[in-house]
């Protein structure tokens, strides 16, 4: 039985998705679905696709969104797996190939002439098809009226008018694409037979639209008049938008706020969640009895997690925010700006979005890559997208500017805009070495149809940040948990016992004249203990090991410690320190981070000197210290030889800079 044939049996009538980038796609899937989707991907590929299960009677739709194509003949990743698809040869992971029951056009009404293409594309596959015309509602403003009785003939397919923003017509579609059937017409096979088709078709089907001035309309225009006046109130706009100095000074203003909103809004939520998995720490340790287990699952699981899920807000924050913009048309127009500026360091303008989503997380950045067109484009940003200061950085840029200019915060902010201004030069260098050396060749030119303007969907913005988040939590998370726990591992064994430094103040605590200062030595004790058996543990033989490698750059081993740990993920750099030098974990509580800056090595000599601090900094902002990262890029760069590349470049770029920075200054 072929595939097709055991999904009929099951009830299960497959659908796939075909359309136009800007066409409303994602905003009509989003309607249809609600929070029914899922993200799932094509093997071999770095495509994914989001599906949905819609119920129509006894029949169960598997609606499956293909990537945007503007035509299903280009050398692309994501027309290669449309064509595929509509083919029979491509599946989604863990379902079996086989060619869809029926394919669903989406078009935008008010550029339905462009968008006829890919209609006449996919009816040449000779499968049931569903053609909805989109922004139905966007074209009648523009003075066109689309006949869906003549639009249906031309295509010998089923036509449905609709506007996924409004929600017009759609509650037909689900009905209709079970009764899909064979269109009896087949479009030209060349390129200019099809363009010369699908003018035809446009000129047979569309008609001036009855005009109301309440929608403001003028009375009297026909669909060139009408779209003429949109064409001029846009290309007004975009005069200022794209403007060569007023475009950036906007630009630059947009993504301060966005970046403003994201870091203040996302501080109570953040919060919370810290708030809770310190709760649940503390609840573990107080229900199971002390051991191994509870140890594991206190200091290794539930602090592992909520290292990485505490960014979770800013993450969504993100996605929402640049949904909203994307939405309004606005990201199109500063990614043609950003072209002009990114084309000289050999990349498009198509990785600014990427590079700008990387500022937040280099997962979600490297993942919107797919985007690129061009693979040695989209390789490239994926390579030097760790090189943007990350949320994860801020614990560990926090700790070392607070101890470079304490009491200085203008200082300290002057400091902070250079971390972030030190990632972006880094990255654009390395860009274009890459692409002199091992991705030789120029960037493809940036082609793209800018989208009309119009109001954002909160909808649709709303459904997007949460799948984004799913993928985030599942890929980030339980990479980072595997991580905690060997960390762990390897931070608590082998067992040490009491420190003799830990004895001898505990042997002096009952001297003490008051329990306040009895309590003051045993904390002591406690804080000897815990930097004795860190320093015994694997990770401490690890650090003095590694040390000789790190002490030019003016590292000991208990900063070696901290950077070895942070390996994992950077934020971890800053508890590791914490731990190492006073023995408290707690890296935000101030007394800490008072004993933190005055920590000294066995010598006397401060740990956290001058030349050390902006050593670290540098280090930091250039190294490549999380291990999710690399493998998202292994993932995404079709090959685990790209992740190595990236590890040793970032490294060895982090590890140059830091020793130049410490010689200099030491």
């Amino acid at each position: 039985m072929n595939p097709k044939a055991e999904r009929a049996a099951d009830g299960v009538f497959r659908v796939a998705m075909l359309g136009n980038p800007n066409t409303g796609k994602t905003t009509l899937f989003n309607r249809l679905s609600g929070l029914r989707a899922k993200t799932s991907n094509f093997p071999g590929t770095t495509q994914d696709a989001r599906v949905a299960v819609l119920e129509s009677g006894a029949t169960t739709i598997e609606l499956i969104d293909l990537p945007g194509v503007y035509s299903l003949e280009l050398e692309t990743s994501e027309s290669r797996v449309c064509r595929e698809v509509l083919d029979g040869k491509l599946a989604l992971k863990g379902e079996r190939a086989g060619d869809p029951d029926a394919v669903l056009v989406v078009v935008d009404g008010s550029k339905l002439a462009r968008n006829l293409t890919i209609v006449g594309e996919s009816l040449r596959r000779r499968l049931p098809t569903l053609v909805v015309v989109n922004m139905i509602d966007l074209a009648r403003r523009e003075g066109i009226e689309i006949d869906a009785e003549i639009l249906s003939e031309k295509l010998g397919a089923a036509v449905l008018l609709v506007s996924a923003r409004s929600g017009e017509g759609c509650d037909k579609i689900v009905s209709m694409l079970a009764i899909s059937r064979i269109p009896n017409q087949t479009p030209p096979g060349t390129v200019e037979g099809i363009e010369r088709w699908a003018d035809d078709v446009y000129a047979a089907c569309a008609r001036p639209a009855p005009t109301h001035l309440d929608e403001g309309d003028h009375a009297g225009e026909g669909p060139s008049e009408a779209s003429r006046r949109v064409a001029d109130t846009t290309d007004r706009i975009d005069a200022m938008l794209i403007h060569p100095v007023a475009g950036p000074v906007i630009l630059a203003v947009v993504m301060a706020g966005l970046f403003w909103v994201i870091f203040s809004a996302a501080k109570w939520p953040m919060d919370a969640i810290s708030a809770a998995f310190d709760a649940a720490k503390a609840w573990i340790e107080g229900v199971l009895p002390a051991g191994i287990l509870t140890d594991m699952l206190a200091n290794g699981v539930v602090a592992g997690v909520g290292t990485t899920l505490v960014f979770l807000p800013q993450i969504c924050l993100l996605f929402f925010l640049m949904s909203l913009l994307e939405d309004t048309g606005y990201l199109a127009r500063a990614a043609i700006m950003m072209d002009r500026l990114l084309r000289p360091f050999g990349l498009p303008g198509h990785s600014f979005v990427p590079l700008l989503g990387s500022h937040a997380c280099a997962l979600p950045g490297i993942m919107a890559t797919r985007a690129i067109p061009d693979f040695r484009d989209r390789l490239a940003t994926i390579l030097v997208a760790p090189f943007m200061s990350c949320s994860a950085r801020l614990p560990v840029y926090v700790l070392l500017v607070s101890i470079l200019f304490h009491d200085q915060p203008a200082l300290g902010a002057v400091a902070f805009v250079g971390c972030y201004a030190l990632g972006i030069v880094a990255g654009l260098g390395s860009a274009m070495i890459a692409r002199r050396t091992i991705l030789p060749g120029k960037s493809r030119p940036m082609i793209l149809e800018l989208p009309t303007y119009k109001r954002p969907s909160l909808r649709t913005a709303f459904l997007l940040t949460l799948d984004r988040a799913g993928i985030f939590v599942k890929s980030a998370g339980t990479t980072i948990l595997a991580i905690c726990i060997v960390l762990w591992w390897l931070g608590s064994y082998p067992r040490s016992g009491p420190s003799p430094d830990g004895d001898l103040l505990r042997a002096q605590a009952p001297l003490q004249a008051s329990a306040e200062g009895a309590r003051d030595f045993d904390e002591r004790a406690a804080r000897a203990d815990a930097m004795y058996a860190k320093e015994r543990s694997m990770v401490g033989m690890m650090g003095r090991a590694v040390e000789p490698v790190f002490r030019p750059l003016g590292y000991d081993w208990q900063l070696s410690v901290g950077v070895l740990s942070s390996f994992a993920a950077r934020e971890v750099f800053v508890n590791t320190m914490a731990i190492v030098t006073t023995g408290n974990e707690d890296g935000e509580d101030e007394g800490v981070l008072e004993r933190v800056r005055e920590a000294r090595r066995g010598d006397g000599t401060p740990i956290f000197s001058r030349a050390t601090c902006w050593s670290l900094l540098v280090y930091y902002v250039l190294a490549m210290q999380c291990l999710p990262t690399l493998a998202v890029t292994a993932r995404e760069s079709r090959g685990v030889k790209w992740a190595f590349v990236q590890l040793g470049w970032m490294s060895g770029v982090a590890y140059v800079a830091a020793l130049v920075t410490y010689q200099m200054l030491a």
